[in-house]
């Protein structure tokens, strides 16, 4: 009886590994999980640990052994999604952002947002002019630091801590201002909901962006948003569908495909690997679905190819959107203690650190100075919208703003202005000079930025690589990208004519056999016997139908006898 419950306790720790996921306060939470747990197990557990209801806004991610990011889907077994050995390494993110942050329901809720976005805005994401930038590390300082207090807060204060991934002296100046004079009494909720409502007014607000490019093999950044589909090219949004406009996403192989419906449009964009257009499919199979949909009961799956030709299939499991909100609407309880993590100025901190400055530019430099979306995964979110929020000032007002007034300001700011970048109001977030090339040239890998890389080497749970063997890749990929997407285009139509080809051929050869079926059958239809009394049955009945039968049933009857040979 020991030995057994010994085997038995061997076998099942055998069923089990060991889970880390990092939270979006950088702390990890470790759990044990059987080997046939699927991904809404953990979920639910992460959740449980944060007290967290409006849990659908937020997911668990992971990164594969190379490199390619993916979402756990929750009714998978988690052992079966992983490509690495145990133990497993994870993040919880935002994977929905709510259309409007500042008004969830529950302050836990919103302090998690606020901590996604101000990761967004640390690693480039959430791209803005400097006044908006200011704005929103002001509002972070008074959010963890408090009321700014001459005694505890020296002359540059706020150079100890690192907002973005690069900024200058000026911006450091006009965020300690907003900060003295500006926020003074917030408290830390307040001061979360302004930032919310600032950043939902940036136009890469809940950009979560994929490397592509174009047909002309030109860099751009693919993603899906609360209100619709845009394109992010240079430093201008090229491209913006709502949820309303868009019909339908395709994939083959590394080709993406997105189709509308106003004059029907189609676009096309490739990614790095077919592995990477998946997710970008599956992405936005999701967020159109969340966003477009009413009820969940209206979710059905959806095919990457057409019929006929293989395919993935994949379909959105959870509520949409507005079952959320409805949901959210319904909490009752009392707001759970929320342990927020202040500002640490020393490297200790991986969310606010130190980091580089930018010095002035000369203005003999300054035409020289631009911002591409492509010069950083660190500088892909960007404020194209033109209408400002107001400051809150002195006191814990919050400035609602309606979802109306946030759809008029989107239509306004259809593409992103340029003055934005100019380093003379504005070196934010990653202004590159004359000698921007080989900065740029070095966060590129495989038609990535760096910090696309550096963040799924912190997922994944290991330290940053060099990248310079990857440089040589890259510039050839580029030039090589336009001539190999339209060889690909060719071979892909090939091979659809010929499984077209295969599986009409296929057809064509069951219905004659079930035809040849039919006309040797003792069915009485006139159908079938006018087809028997003609001259060609006739033939074929007694000049090939007799003699294969025939040989068939010598064959059946010589098989019989050698089973009856062996039996005996």
């Amino acid at each position: 009886m020991l030995s057994r419950f010994m085997s038995g306790s061997i076998r099942n720790l055998e069923r089990e590994y060991s889970c880390t996921v990092r939270l979006l306060d950088d702390t990890e939470y470790t759990c044990t999980i059987q080997r046939d747990a699927k991904g809404q197990y953990l979920f639910d557990l992460i959740c449980h640990h944060l007290n967290l209801l409006e849990k659908d806004y937020f997911g668990i991610r992971y990164v594969d052994p190379d490199k390619q990011r993916h979402w756990l889907e929750v009714t998978k077994s988690i052992a079966k999604q992983m490509k690495c050995q145990p133990p497993f390494t994870m993040c919880l993110r935002v994977k929905f952002y709510p259309p409007e942050p500042a008004f969830l329901k529950e302050e836990i809720t919103r302090y998690l947002v606020f901590l996604q976005i101000k990761r967004d805005l640390y690693h480039g994401r959430l791209l803005c002019k400097t006044s908006d930038a200011a704005v929103l590390a002001a509002h972070i300082l008074q959010a963890e630091i408090g009321n700014y207090d001459p005694g505890k807060h020296s002359e540059g204060y706020s150079s100890k801590f690192q907002f973005f991934p690069k900024h200058s002296e000026k911006l450091e100046r006009q965020i300690a201002d907003i900060h003295k004079t500006e926020l003074i009494g917030q408290t830390p909720e307040t001061s979360e909901r302004n930032f919310l409502q600032k950043a939902q007014m940036l136009e890469t607000y809940g950009v979560d962006p994929h490397p592509c490019k174009d047909v002309s093999g030109n860099p751009a950044f693919l993603a899906f948003t609360p209100l619709g589909f845009v394109v992010l090219q240079g430093n201008k949004r090229v491209h913006f569908l709502k949820w309303n406009e868009l019909t339908k996403l395709k994939f083959e192989g590394k080709t993406f495909h997105i189709y509308a419906n106003q004059k029907e449009i189609i676009l096309t964009y490739f990614a790095p690997t077919p592995e990477a257009c998946k997710h970008l499919w599956k992405c936005g199979v999701e967020n159109q679905a969340f966003y477009k949909l009413e009820k969940s009961s209206q979710v059905r799956m959806v095919s990457s190819s057409n019929l006929f030709f293989k395919g993935s299939r994949f379909r959105f499991s959870g509520r949409v959107a507005k079952e959320v909100m409805e949901q959210s609407a319904k909490i009752k309880r009392e707001p759970p203690e929320i342990h927020r993590a202040g500002l640490v100025p020393s490297r200790s901190c991986p969310s606010i650190t130190h980091g580089p400055r930018l010095t002035s530019v000369p203005r003999t430099r300054r035409r020289a100075v631009h911002i591409s979306i492509m010069e950083g995964l660190e500088s892909l979110r960007d404020s194209a919208h033109s209408t400002p929020v107001r400051s809150v000032s002195h006191g814990e007002c919050f400035i609602p703003r309606s979802r109306s007034q946030a759809a008029d300001a989107d239509e306004r700011s259809a593409v992103i202005s340029d003055e934005a970048y100019s380093p003379s109001d504005s070196v934010l977030p990653t202004p590159v000079g004359e000698h921007g090339a080989e900065v740029s040239s070095s966060r590129q890998s495989n038609g990535a930025p760096r910090s696309i890389e550096e963040e799924k080497e912190s997922e994944a749970g290991t330290p940053s690589r060099a990248e310079a063997g990857d440089l040589g890749a890259a510039e050839e990929a580029a030039g090589g990208d336009s001539a190999l997407g339209e060889v690909e285009q060719v071979n892909k139509f090939v091979l659809s004519v010929l499984r077209l080809l295969l599986v009409t051929v296929g057809l064509l050869f069951v219905l004659l056999l079930l035809l040849i079926v039919l006309t040797e059958s003792d069915l009485d239809v006139a159908f079938l016997s006018d087809i028997r009394q003609t001259p060609e049955f006739e033939q074929f009945h007694y000049e090939y139908f007799c003699p294969l039968r025939r040989w068939f049933s010598c064959k059946l009857r010589w098989a019989g006898s050698l089973l009856i040979n062996k039996g005996d």
